[in-house]
């Protein structure tokens, strides 16, 4: 077993990268923390936390004329994983 503190802005992080990822927590953090590459395969789940997590970012972008450097990423992020469920699909 293994524990830690985390602020509850890092934990909102932790919680939206492992929604968006598909996997569950202990999954996740096991996978970051031996520095593996989470793989994101496309399944309800996941499309379900992206569209939430693009909302979120549109609502943000709507009220704000700046964004945070933590929201530029998870942007990033999410640009990246819907560019590979493309290629998923178009393979598929």
């Amino acid at each position: 077993m293994v524990a830690f503190r985390m602020s509850p802005e890092e934990d909102e992080q932790l919680e939206q990268l492992v929604q968006l990822s598909g996997l569950s927590k202990q999954d996740y953090i096991i996978q970051r923390l031996l520095c593996r590459e989470i793989k994101v395969y496309p399944n309800p789940r996941v499309y379900k936390a992206l569209k939430q997590q693009i909302g979120e970012l549109g609502q943000i972008l709507r009220e704000k004329e700046g964004i945070s450097e933590e929201t530029q990423d998870l942007l990033q992020l999410i640009v990246t994983m819907m560019g590979e469920m493309k290629e998923v699909d178009r393979n598929a």
